[in-house]
């Protein structure tokens, strides 16, 4: 029987809140915090771009399994649009494609950003993590090469300007579901108000429950101890990311059957006060499962019992 290769890191398991600085890509700052802690496993809970700053959650060991749940989250946005020239990328990197002397009104911009609240359309940048017939859109974009993407449905939560310093600059907030890009509502703003711009300043500011308040730079990170075991009390739990599934207190010695991958009958009380939970009306009928505070699994709950599906190892 072959022997099973050991891993090489410590077992660290939860959510740190990176503060990204700008310049620095989501790979190389897992990377730095993998480093850091010395973990087996790490990874991001949704892209930052290099130019953006702002909250990038990295999910380590037993956290991965979450990901998904940061990455569908709401998140918040400020971000600055330069008026005056469009770049192929949207953003100041970008090469220069279109200029314009038009500088758009502040209660023009309002006006428009109307349009964009609630479940639009919206075409993702070419300069996106996309595939296109298993090439990144981002490379084929690169390359010189010709294609489109297609529209999809994405919400807006709230659109709105913070400032107006000068005729050149804009600074809005938004609130988005998942899958929303800022670059495209730049691009898509533009357009409408018959203006060139691209973002010249990007901030994510909120994922889901994960919050600037709780957020850590790297620096910081670097000097908070001489040890990985000295910044475990930088890290938030992993259920943090699951804050919109209702979760199930287990009964006494149901913990190890879940640790085993088995079904258990859920107490009355349990299965009632799941259904009060407003969350619980999910079709999908997922669940956390809590052992004495402690987040055992996520799984489907059906005739009164709980079935796991991903169960956390720590």
């Amino acid at each position: 029987m072959a022997r099973q290769r050991k891993r090489k890191g410590d077992p660290v398991h939860g959510w740190l809140v990176l503060d990204k600085p700008v310049d620095l890509t989501s790979t190389q700052a897992v990377g730095i915090v993998k480093r850091l802690f010395n973990a087996q496993k790490a990874g991001h809970g949704g892209t930052l771009d290099p130019l953006a700053s702002g909250i990038l959650p990295i999910a380590l060991g037993e956290a991965t399994k979450t990901s998904q749940w940061a990455m569908d989250s709401e998140k918040e946005y400020l971000f600055t649009i330069e008026w005056g020239s469009s770049t192929d990328s949207q953003d100041k990197e970008g090469a220069v494609i279109g200029t314009s002397d038009a500088r758009p009104s502040r209660e023009a911009v309002e006006a428009a950003l109307e349009n964009f609240i609630g479940e639009i359309d919206q075409v993702p940048p070419k300069f996106s993590a996309i595939k296109v017939n298993g090439e990144r859109a981002y490379d084929l974009a690169r390359d010189g090469e010709t294609f489109e993407l297609e529209a999809r449905k994405v919400l807006v939560h709230e659109a709105r300007v913070t400032d107006m310093p000068d005729a050149d600059h804009t600074t809005l907030h938004v609130v988005t579901g998942k899958g929303f890009y800022v670059r495209a509502l730049a691009r898509d703003l533009a357009v409408d108000l018959g203006c060139e711009g691209h973002i010249s300043m990007l901030r994510r500011t909120r994922v889901g429950d994960f919050t600037l308040e709780d957020a850590i730079t790297p620096d910081a990170l670097e000097t908070m101890g001489e040890t990985p075991a000295e910044r475990i009390a930088a890290l938030v739990p992993l259920e943090t990311a699951l804050d919109d599934l209702p979760f199930v207190d287990l009964a006494a010695g149901d913990g190890e059957l879940i640790r085993q991958g088995r079904t258990v009958k859920l107490m009355p009380h349990v299965m009632e006060a799941w259904r009060a939970d407003i969350r619980s009306s999910r079709e999908d009928r997922l669940a956390l499962a809590m052992d004495a505070g402690t987040a055992l699994a996520i799984g489907e709950i059906r005739a009164g019992q709980f079935k796991p599906s991903r169960v956390f190892q720590v």
